[in-house]
């Protein structure tokens, strides 16, 4: 029976979703609004005060129907509203009209839910995040240079934009506004090329190259040598580089400009805008009369392609993104298929066969925009892999039964565009905005930067090119980079000097000497409070416990946080403005800062002095603060003698990176023949702000030029190629603060996990663990932490022992953390890890002991091992090179 508006209740014995007896209101069925028709004459701006159809409930709230159920669906019954004030108003309700599409299902709230990057790859919008790139922990940042001196000295201009450059061995053409031939082997010799017309022996004016390749040729003595130039008129010529003369011609080949010359096999391809393609072949010519008395073939395909390159035998084109969307599917909708496109569309063709045919690729997931780029990989003959804008390489897989390649992963590589790539031996490189070059180590998941390199100070890299003649003309795998810079630079191919440089790595105990140093890492988030608060039993005493926790620390580290309220703009504004980075002679804090960084830093140092031997003084070498944070490192006297090369500087994140009140204090030490860093930084907040501070983490330890780079000739102090100007380049990093990671539980289910002792239960559940575990992409996953044996350090009521009490009622978590990174784990021996029950602040203090151990290197004897390293490599890499030069004739590239 209904009861249409009616009230009705239900006895005490009535079971109900609600309890025990209660009054509901049963709603009248959904009624969906019928659209009118507007009078006459009603202007369109006044359809919107057209009059709808009463609401008869207005009391009630009509939750939002579920697209899978039928528009018949009844409505469930609801709870009648309390009585009494109510924190928000009631939401608003939505009307559906006919043919309206239905609302997507709205997602119940899960307060265990995290934004955690490795829960979900990507985005809304089908976007992985930046924080999932590959791993760049332990990468070379040293140009790998050719050893030899022409290709050292070489500085050839190449215009920005009509600019190209075709390499040889030693020699390289160059078409600017004129076309010019360079031979690097005899003091640059320069020689510009005059364009004739055979017939006429007429010299032919501005003559506009629009692309350039060499084609094959019969003599093998001959390869390289022949170039064919296209112009934007749709002539071709050949260029004879030894001669610098042109040897043969081709007059209005195409129509209209002429944008791609490929090679492959015996055979040359033009494409032009309008999408005409000519197969030049050799037979039965011969190679040196292709241009002039082939007959080419014609084919037609999409017009103005802007990438296209032969692979495996293919031409793969693209001419930019698809038609429809490039964001990732999110499934049906209202029971209709998604067939929005999730990236460009990429058109295959087989035009070498007799019977000529086409495919359309379209992936299947996000792989950014257009493609600007392919190649393929010694390590991988299988793949081809194209790259796009947008940062994203997708790998596609020629090895097919029926020979169309499928769509495998898109692995998203830059933050930025990827301008160019090569595949050069089993390394994939690539060009980005930055002018940095990275190459790519793609045999494991996640992919890794083995190396990368400024190689165009902070312009774009706008091209990759391998030449592979120079295998047997130079003894060495060249590959060309040209830049917005307008400058060609030339690169050895097999990374020969990271090579050497990670073989002395492993070398190191042949030249050096080593020894222990003891280093104390103090992290507390004071919340505001001043030194004078440490009073009572738990707090008099912990600056003498914590310095006693190890025995006769060489380094002391107070890494402190919030050491002014952050919420009083008044105290952050005068932290900003006053504060100096002007640092007093004996490193002591300058004297405009805030006065609770000056209370705090002399706290320190009266403690230091009373709790260390008479005998053994310290010294403050580096003060900082950064709006709450504040970094104090004292070192032992006895040390001093041996630092070098020290800095201190900061990074801001908090809103865009131009405020301090979330960010980093970075510290270095060069002690002996080794490099230290030391972070102190304080993460964005909140229990779901996972992703924002992994974005935190990835700023502060990738920041750029962070410190002054070395001044030595050979940096031998600093690891992975570095000079020491950002932190991975340093052999030891120690990293602390108050990164905020939180526990992935409800307050209830944590406080009892507490009560109980069950600490794995929480550990399992601790943000930081996770993504160091999980996330692939994850900046710290390579640093380690101690075992953490101690109960959450976040968030207490102040002066006691009870977590929080307010109405937030946060839920507890190891917020404060110590964490380390070492190229060589065997450098870095935890010797303890626990916290303080100082209750002044809403955090709990934590130390972390470390004994770690630092090098001297006898300089004659580290040269005798490099000596005998470098000639291992000379032998090692002829076999490296003939294996390379057997795969580009297996593949037709030469």
């Amino acid at each position: 029976m209904v009861f249409p508006n009616s009230e009705i209740t239900l006895s005490p014995s009535s079971e109900t979703p609600f309890g025990s007896a209660s009054t509901l209101y049963l709603p009248p069925p959904p009624r969906l609004p019928v659209r009118r028709s507007p009078p006459p004459n009603l202007p369109k701006d006044h359809l919107s005060s057209f009059p709808h159809p009463p609401n008869r409930s207005k009391s009630l709230h009509v939750p939002d129907l579920d697209p899978h159920e039928g528009l018949s669906s009844a409505p469930p019954i609801l709870e009648r509203k309390a009585i009494g004030n109510i924190a928000l108003p009631p939401p608003p309700q939505r009307n559906i009209a006919l043919g309206d599409r239905l609302p997507p299902v709205r997602k119940q709230a899960d307060e265990s839910s995290s934004e955690s990057s490795y829960e979900d790859d990507t985005t809304a919008k089908g976007v992985r995040p930046p924080d999932l790139l590959p791993d760049a922990s332990n990468s070379s940042r040293r140009p790998p240079l050719l050893l030899s001196t022409p290709f050292e000295r070489a500085s050839l201009h190449v215009a920005s934009h009509t600019g190209l450059i075709a390499a040889s061995g030693m020699y390289c053409v160059v078409a600017n506004q004129n076309v010019k031939i360079y031979n690097l082997g005899a003091a640059d010799v320069v020689k510009t090329v005059e364009f004739r017309d055979a017939a006429l022996d007429l010299r032919v004016k501005d003559v506009r190259v629009t692309c350039m390749e060499f084609r094959p040729s019969d003599d093998e003595i001959d390869r390289g040598r022949f170039l064919w130039l296209a112009t934007r008129d749709g002539h071709l010529w050949e260029l004879d580089i030894y001669a610098g003369v042109i040897v043969g011609t081709r007059p209005s080949a195409h129509a209209v400009p002429i944008t791609h010359i490929l090679r492959y096999q015996r055979s040359m391809i033009t494409m032009d805008e309008s999408g005409k393609v000519l197969v030049f072949n050799s037979e039965p010519h011969g190679c040196a009369s292709m241009l002039t008395t082939a007959q080419p073939r014609v084919i037609r395909i999409a017009d103005k392609q802007g990438f296209a390159k032969i692979l495996c035998g293919m031409l793969w084109t693209s001419g930019g993104s698809g038609t429809g969307s490039t964001h990732a599917s999110t499934g049906p909708l209202n029971g209709h298929s998604n067939s929005l496109s999730k990236g460009p569309t990429i058109r295959l063709y087989d035009i070498f066969s007799t019977t000529f045919s086409h495919n359309t690729l379209i992936p299947t997931t996000h792989v950014g925009g257009a493609v600007t780029s392919g190649t393929i990989l010694q390590s991988r003959p299988q793949n081809v892999y194209l790259g796009h804008e947008g940062g994203y390489v997708s790998v596609w897989n020629v090895g097919t039964a029926d020979g169309v390649p499928v769509f495998e992963e898109a692995v998203k590589a830059s933050t930025s565009d990827i301008i160019c790539m090569e595949g050069v031996h089993d390394r994939l490189w690539v060009g980005g905005r930055k002018g940095t070059i990275s190459a790519y180590d793609i045999e494991h998941m996640p992919w890794v930067v083995t190396n990368s390199w400024k190689a165009h100070s902070d312009l774009p890299v706008q091209k990759l090119a391998v030449d592979p003649w120079s295998i047997e003309k130079c003894g060495h795998l060249t590959v060309v980079s040209v830049g917005r810079d307008e400058q060609a630079r030339f690169w050895d191919g097999l990374l020969g000097i990271s090579h050497v440089d990670l073989e002395l790595g492993r070398r190191d105990a042949e030249f050096s000497s080593f020894r222990p140093l003891n280093v104390l890492i103090v992290s507390w988030n004071v919340d505001a409070s001043k030194p004078d608060a440490l009073t009572g039993p738990e707090n008099s005493l912990f600056l003498e416990s914590v310095l006693h926790s190890v025995d006769s620390p060489d380094i002391i580290v107070f890494g402190f946080q919030e050491l002014i309220d952050l919420e009083s703009r008044k105290m952050a504004a005068k932290t900003v403005l006053l504060g100096s980075k002007k640092k007093a002679a004996d490193g002591s804090i300058s004297e405009k800062v805030s006065r609770s960084y000056k209370k705090w830093h002399d706290h320190l140092v009266l403690s230091v002095r009373l709790a260390m031997p008479p005998d053994c003084p310290y010294t403050v070498v580096h003060a900082d603060n950064l709006v709450g944070l504040f970094s104090c490192i004292f070192v032992k006297n006895a040390e001093r003698n041996g630092l070098k090369e020290t800095a201190i500087t900061t990074v801001k994140r908090g809103i865009a990176g131009m405020y301090g009140n979330k960010g980093g204090i970075v510290a270095r030490l060069t002690i002996d023949d080794s490099s230290i860093c030391f972070i102190n930084c304080h993460l964005a907040a909140g229990q779901h702000h996972t992703r924002a501070r992994n974005n935190d983490v990835a700023a502060i330890i990738e920041e750029k030029e962070v410190f002054p780079p070395s001044q030595s000739a050979e940096p031998i102090a600093y690891a992975g190629g570095g000079d020491g100007s950002m932190v991975l380049d340093h052999e030891i990093v120690f990293l602390n603060g108050d990164l905020n990671y939180r526990i992935e539980l409800r307050r209830d289910v944590a406080l009892a996990a507490i009560q109980a002792g069950q600490m794995e239960q929480l550990l399992q559940q601790d943000q930081l663990l996770k993504e160091m575990k999980l996330n692939r992409g994850f900046r710290l996953r390579n640093f380690c932490e101690s075992p953490i044996t101690f109960l959450p350090t976040y968030k207490y009521d102040r002066r006691s022992s009870d977590y929080d009490s307010s109405s937030k009622g946060r839920v507890p978590a190891w917020c404060d953390r110590v964490l380390y990174f070492s190229r060589q784990t065997s450098r870095v021996k935890p010797l303890h890890y626990r916290r303080y029950e100082a209750n002044i602040s809403d955090h709990r203090p934590i130390s972390a002991g470390f004994q770690v151990t630092v090098k001297s290197v006898n300089r004659e004897a580290r040269s005798r091992v490099k000596e005998e390293i470098e000639a291992q490599w000379l032998e090692d890499r002829l076999a490296i090179l003939e294996q390379i030069r057997d795969f580009y004739i297996q593949h037709q590239i030469i």
